[in-house]
């Protein structure tokens, strides 16, 4: 039992594999690094003091108090990598769960608006279908909140699988501007499509990539000054597909563009002017592009608007 943990213990990469961490970022592979280091620098210290002290012993106590103070350094380090790990583990798995658990009673709660919604139950008055509305609005709210908060905990888990397929990615587009028309035009936004002719079809997972284009283009509406317009691009460039959306809205702040694609962050002014969100979708955006092979960014300038684009690979 005893030595089949230890040996368990000694394959960094499964150990790696429990943190979700790259091996450069796994503290198992960090203190194997920091162990030949300190070998080499004990062979280089016993080969100095061998050339210019000529007492034997006083070498070996220098060689051996040199390697003492360099294994507690790297086990203290290694030690407070591994801390760090474990808890970012368990703080995935935390939120994994607890979204799981949210997830059906929000289903339950949803059904049981809509069927009081619907009369079949009994006769719903006027004043009482405006609060089924808010309620049925917050429960989307939260449903969308537990959503983004499980495709995190898989992005950092390492779980978020990508199904792909070759499809026309000008047609996600266009289904998705279809599905935004209401709130486009709650916003009184308008917004435009202007691809090139000829695009190819390409391999990639529609319904994760429509995540990324969903929350760029709501963003874009939301943000959108009153009267606004959005106008959507998509072109070749090189070897990949580029895909734009800009705005004339709001803008980012430069002071607080380096955090634009950090989880639960959102800019002083977007809070300004929309108090709902979460501050996910931009990093789930990110990482699902850069999964799928390709780059994202922006450019932005506050009270002028913003232009985010990203890239996917064609082949």
């Amino acid at each position: 039992m005893i030595g089949k943990k230890i040996l368990e213990q000694l394959n960094i990469i499964k150990q790696c594999r429990k943190y979700s961490l790259s091996v450069w970022q796994c503290p198992q592979f960090l203190f194997l690094i920091m162990g030949i280091i300190i070998i080499v620098s004990s062979l280089l210290t016993y080969a100095i003091g061998n050339r210019y002290i000529e007492d034997p012993l006083l070498v070996a106590l220098i060689v051996i108090a040199i390697s003492i103070v360099l294994l507690i350094i790297a086990t203290t380090i290694t030690r407070n990598f591994e801390v760090l790990a474990e808890t970012n583990r368990m703080k995935s798995e935390f939120v994994s769960i607890v979204s799981h658990q949210l997830r059906s009673p929000l289903s339950n709660l949803k059904w049981v608006i809509e069927i009081l919604m619907s009369g079949k139950v009994c006769p719903v008055a006027e004043k009482q279908t405006e609060y089924f509305r808010i309620l049925k609005e917050n429960s989307k709210r939260m449903d969308e909140l537990v959503s983004d908060l499980l495709t995190v905990s898989r992005i950092e888990q390492g779980r978020l699988p990508l199904q792909k397929e070759k499809t026309s990615f000008k047609d996600l587009v266009e289904k998705i501007i279809k599905e935004t028309e209401i709130l486009a035009k709650a916003s009184n936004v308008e917004v435009e499509f202007n691809p090139v002719d000829s695009l190819p079809e390409i391999v990639f997972d529609p319904s994760q990539v429509k995540l990324v284009v969903t929350n760029l283009l709501e963003n874009a509406i939301r943000y959108a000054k009153a009267k606004g317009n959005v106008k959507i691009g998509l072109k070749k460039k090189n070897s990949k597909l580029y895909f734009e959306v800009k705005d004339n809205g709001v803008g980012i702040p430069e002071k607080d563009q380096k955090y634009i694609f950090q989880r639960f962050f959102r800019s002083e002014n977007a809070k300004k002017r929309q108090t709902e969100g979460s501050g996910l979708g931009l990093y789930i955006a990110k990482s699902i592009v850069e999964k799928s092979g390709g780059k994202i960014g922006f450019s932005s300038r506050e009270n002028k608007g913003s232009t985010f684009w990203f890239t996917l690979p064609i082949k």
